[in-house]
């Protein structure tokens, strides 16, 4: 990715919501990247249908997959059985799902402070020769915030690019985003995508002035899949023709998890997300 020269508008992971139909959209009306929805690379290891149902790629969208564990045998074992399809660009890391079943077994947001591990599971799959992101929050709670245990793992790691929600895990989305720590992160000279309470061109600018290569939108997506195309002024097409290009998406590819029929359901409503 050209992190010099360009300013990179990404789609965030949201499970049950950006599958590839959805991620398609997005792409084709302002989107430069996005990822699958979060995947366990143990069941991808162990061979389970739904995970690897949820990995297929159906076009050039561009593309990461994001994978979510702690055992490096298992990401060993899937690596092994991976092969790359056409829109596929590398993989992203969760660090930020603050789901308790995830935390409770060391993984999404409790991976922030396990830097060795993380370390770990990054260089197995820079070994293979994949690009690797990692999408974090500022910690299982407003402690590890505080104690910044999340420049520690930013320092110490070398992903491509880290994605940084700004809150803690313990955090609702009803709690506003400290975008403070975007210009601490930049600072150590890493790449770094904001994210969080991203929503207009204003807020755009307000991070470019942070110094952070790129934006990444979760449910501000999934409520107008036109966001990208409206924070890069192009001009936006029909609701109708958007909503006729979905469907016939959904014909096409008849994807396993078909989670709306209507594009622009969640449109002017409050739903509860769960994005890492």
């Amino acid at each position: 990715m050209d992190f010099k020269n360009k300013f990179y508008y990404m789609l965030a992971p949201l499970e049950d919501m950006t599958d590839s139909c959805f991620r398609t959209i997005c792409h084709r009306y302002g989107a430069d990247l996005t990822m699958t929805e979060l995947i366990r690379f143990e069941s991808l290891a162990k061979n389970n249908k739904s995970s690897w149902d949820r990995l297929k790629l159906y076009d050039d969208t561009p593309t990461q997959v994001q994978l979510i564990g702690t055992r490096d045998i298992f990401l060993k074992k899937f690596l092994s059985m991976f092969s790359s399809e056409k829109g596929f660009v590398g993989f992203n890391l969760n660090l930020g799902c603050p789901a308790p079943n995830i935390v409770s077994n060391g993984a999404g947001s409790a991976m922030i402070k396990r830097i060795s591990k993380t370390k770990k599971l990054v260089d197995i799959i820079k070994n293979k020769g994949y690009d690797v992101s990692i999408k974090m929050r500022l910690g299982l709670n407003q402690f590890e915030k505080d104690n910044k245990v999340y420049l520690n793992l930013i320092n110490s790691v070398d992903a491509d690019f880290f994605v940084v929600h700004a809150r803690h895990a313990k955090q609702s989305y009803g709690e506003k985003a400290d975008w403070k720590v975007f210009s601490e992160c930049v600072a150590t000279g890493k790449n770094i995508i904001a994210n969080g309470d991203i929503k207009t061109r204003e807020d755009v600018e307000k991070i470019k002035s942070f110094g952070c290569k790129g934006i990444m939108i979760g449910r501000a997506a999934i409520i107008n899949p036109l966001i990208f195309a409206e924070l890069k002024g192009m001009t936006l097409p029909p609701a109708a023709q958007v909503q006729k290009e979905y469907e016939q998406l959904i014909k096409e590819r008849d994807p396993p998890f078909r989670y709306r029929k209507n594009i622009f359901k969640h449109q002017e409503k409050t739903v509860e997300f769960k994005e890492g």
